[in-house]
């Protein structure tokens, strides 16, 4: 969990605005992604877009 919260930091810090990410159980989950969105907000940051790899690109390109 540590590294997976190092990974969304860096990418909030330097403005990335997609994280892709195979970790659909922390880095990807929608759930987390809000509570993680909620405490970024207040002090101005946000949250880059993330999701995986097949998300980003579609599922025509999936293969």
């Amino acid at each position: 969990a540590a590294e997976d919260a190092l990974h969304i930091a860096i990418a909030t810090v330097y403005g990335v605005d997609y994280l892709l990410t195979w970790n659909c159980r922390h880095i990807a989950n929608p759930e987390i992604q809000r509570s993680i969105a909620a405490c970024l907000e207040p002090v101005g940051l946000f949250l880059p877009f993330i999701c995986t790899p097949e998300e980003l690109l579609g599922a025509e390109n999936a293969e």
